[in-house]
């Protein structure tokens, strides 16, 4: 229920989030194409701000795993070791986030999402993805906006391992849409016929989120 928090989560913070999604907050009604670098109602930052739940879970690499399961042949339960043997790329993209920011050219290193599919073999009827982290965090992906070629699994950040502030040891990176998306600290990852709205989107915000559509809030 939308009313249930994670244990440690912050009310005020979450309460203030809602309120800007009833108001309206930082709409700017314009829309634009995606050749259009810098997504309407958006400024660029050269630093990284930090936003979360008021929790940022302690997740070392000896303890880490990722459960992959759901509508898949191969459900598997990875840990750190296992995740650096799976194929390894880079990505440079843009990120941009629904609280008005946007950072260019981040430098990813990690799993691409294609390797993460062609391991687990989905079954027919796989149309969705849900995220669910270790802060008791969860989103949603269509598994179309899930499994494009610019998606990772990261682990590193400006060649350096993604610290526990910005989702280490391991967050999603979808760079097409709003950040909220791209789960940090992602412990599980579900692969459903059906969509599961996850913690923001039963709280007024989008169910897609794209920058350029301006999908801040449903």
């Amino acid at each position: 229920m939308a009313d249930d928090l994670p244990e440690g989560v912050k009310r005020k913070l979450v309460d203030t989030k809602q309120a800007w999604a009833r108001d309206g907050r930082l709409l700017t009604g314009e829309t634009a194409g995606h050749d259009q670098r810098l997504p309407p109602g958006q400024r660029l930052v050269r630093d990284f701000p930090v936003l979360d739940l008021g929790i940022q879970p302690d997740v070392s690499t000896g303890t880490f795993r990722l459960v992959v399961d759901g509508l898949v042949e191969n459900p598997v339960t990875m840990d750190w070791a296992w995740l650096q043997e799976m194929p390894q790329e880079q990505r440079v993209n843009d990120i941009h986030c629904v609280t008005q920011w946007s950072r260019y050219d981040n430098r990813w290193s990690g799993v691409p999402v294609g390797a993460l599919l062609d391991l687990v073999r989905l079954k027919p009827g796989a149309k969705f993805v849900s995220f669910e982290a270790h802060d008791g965090y969860t989103t949603n992906l269509t598994l179309e906006d899930f499994a494009r070629p610019e998606n990772l699994l990261a682990h590193s950040w400006e060649g350096e391992p993604l610290s526990r502030q910005h989702g280490g040891p391991l967050r999603v990176v979808v760079p097409h849409l709003y950040l909220w998306k791209s789960t940090k600290w992602v412990r599980r990852i579900t692969f459903l016929n059906h969509n599961q709205p996850g913690f923001w989107e039963v709280r007024g915000y989008h169910d897609r989120g794209d920058p350029w559509m301006e999908e801040r809030y449903g």
